[in-house]
């Protein structure tokens, strides 16, 4: 039974087109990887199949009374919220349901029998419902989750704004299994979140009954738990059945395919041209010739898609600083209360090091510690001699207001436009994302653009936070090959066991001296 038709999609921004007369159908208890490289249009079709955005052309159509989940990768939580609120929102329709039926047992009062009849029968109708749904078991389930997800640990009472990346993406994860969908759509939910919690996902969505939609760049994740591969790519949608590893030898072979068809079909263009112009002023193969040209009209000719900017990040380096590059002495981190014991740590010159360990735990806030972002609570640290630090945060902290062009001219005044362009070129950006503005960029475009910042900065230390999040597969292999080719020394927050194997010198578990243990 199909769940969702879309029609002859047509969609785009100012003189972008993002999609062109796309055609998709959702069928009961489908698993689908939706790829395709940043910008594509991934988030927008989502968007789109949720109402969120009107299409330009085209038809959406769900099946009738389907609920839809939606973990959608920019949603904002209100301050002032807390977990508990955020998670209980998820029963929001039960509460609507339940006003319903207090109107009904107003309007019974004074209702004939006929009426009578009418509104009972609409009585049990809603009374089942809320009894389906756990309604009159909310409290407890909103505590079971919360517990599931860690999140009873942090105090379900807490501000949603004082969370971290990773604790707001399993919040909003909980409302999403509360509400118990028909259907689940999932943009980058394992974008902030830890290792212990991705297997949780995992094991959730394998066993998952009904269809859901999957939106990741993290391929052992995505092969694990999809059976379907929608390739988003050049304005169209194009499935194949099974994983993301067969879909990338069926699209080899579809490629070599097109591309042997394309330059015979050229050869034989080539051929009838020169015919054409070397017979058609004869008076005896004139027809021959306008046989020839007739062909060459009626000939549906095949197109190459062209091919995307492939990006290339080759990071510029400062001169070689002290042996030490950092060393910390009783360093307790943390706001208000201590998140760490108290941290005697160095790090070496050329020491690749990856910090892990759950969400919230106080990752992001040693990075800031030891740049002079936060103060500590108590303990220092001490910066070694000439250090030149990159760093790369986690998330945007407001809205850029600017074009590409503008933002890295900001950052390199004596740049000339044409090598803003050119840096901005290098890491896999169109000209068209080059003069956008950058809050308009999907989430791999923005981070390909602070990533363009970090490269031509010269550096010798590299502090990066989660520096994989929502970059397709091409933008992950160049930056792994590129700061495995870096001579600096790297200090990295990363949930990506196969991004950093092979990279890191050396892993530190943050588990082990955090106060935060759940």
């Amino acid at each position: 039974m199909s769940i969702l038709n879309v029609e002859h999609l047509s969609h785009g921004f100012g003189d972008r087109a993002i999609f062109q007369d796309v055609s998709f159908r959702l069928l009961k208890g489908e698993h689908i990887g939706l790829i395709g490289a940043n910008g594509e249009g991934k988030s927008t079709f989502m968007n789109i199949i949720t109402g969120k955005l009107m299409p330009d052309e085209g038809k959406i159509e769900w099946a009738k009374n389907v609920r839809v989940g939606y973990l959608d990768q920019h949603t904002v939580l209100q301050p002032g919220m807390t977990i508990r609120s955020v998670l209980a929102s998820a029963f929001d329709f039960l509460f609507e349901m339940e006003a319903q039926m207090n109107d009904i047992c107003d309007k019974m009062a004074e209702a004939d029998e006929t009426q009578m009849e009418e509104y009972m029968e609409q009585l049990g109708t809603i009374q089942d419902l809320l009894t389906m749904h756990d309604f009159y078991m909310i409290d407890s389930k909103v505590e079971e989750v919360g517990r599931a997800l860690g999140l009873a640990d942090i105090g379900l009472d807490k501000d949603v704004c004082d969370l971290s990346g990773g604790q707001r993406t399993k919040v909003l994860l909980g409302k999403l299994l509360l509400e118990k969908p028909d259907i689940l759509l999932l943009d980058e939910p394992t974008n902030y979140l830890d290792v212990e919690h991705i297997e949780w996902l995992k094991r959730y969505l394998n066993d998952y009954e009904n269809a859901f939609i999957l939106i990741s760049h993290d391929i052992p994740f995505l092969n694990s738990v999809i059976n379907l591969i929608y390739h988003m790519d050049n304005q169209q949608l194009n499935r194949y059945v099974g994983d993301y590893d067969k879909f990338e030898e069926v699209y080899a072979m579809k490629k070599a395919q097109l591309e042997a068809a394309y330059n015979r079909q050229q050869k034989e263009i080539a051929d009838l041209k020169d015919f054409v112009a070397r017979n058609k002023a004869r008076v005896a193969t004139r027809n021959m010739a306008m046989s020839r040209q007739k062909k060459l009209d009626k000939m549906d000719v095949i197109e190459l898609a062209s091919e995307k900017p492939k990006p290339e990040f080759n990071f510029k380096e400062a001169r070689t600083p002290s042996r030490y590059i950092f060393q910390t002495k009783d360093l307790i981190i943390g706001y208000d209360e201590p998140l760490s014991k108290p941290l005697t740590l160095s790090m070496e010159r050329n020491q690749k090091i990856v910090l892990t360990g759950a969400n919230g735990i106080g990752k992001t806030t040693l990075l800031k510690s030891i740049l002079g972002l936060i103060k500590p609570i108590s303990g220092e640290v001490e910066l070694g001699d000439y250090l030149s630090i990159g760093y790369f945060e986690q998330e945007l902290t407001e809205a850029v207001n600017r074009s590409c062009l503008d933002e890295i001219w900001q950052e390199f005044p004596s740049f000339t436009q044409y090598e803003v362009r050119s840096a901005l070129a290098k890491c896999g950006l169109t000209t068209k994302h080059i003069e956008s503005m950058v809050k308009v960029l999907s989430g791999g475009e923005q981070a390909k653009v602070r990533l363009c910042k970090l490269i031509n900065k010269e550096t010798n230390i590299l502090l990066l936070d989660e520096p994989t999040n929502h970059l397709d597969v091409d933008a992950k292999e160049e930056l792994k090959r590129a700061l495995k080719a870096y001579k600096g020394s790297i200090l990295m927050v990363c949930h990506e066991p196969d991004f950093y194997d092979g990279l890191a010198t050396e892993v530190w578990d943050c588990t082990k001296w955090t106060t935060k243990l759940w």
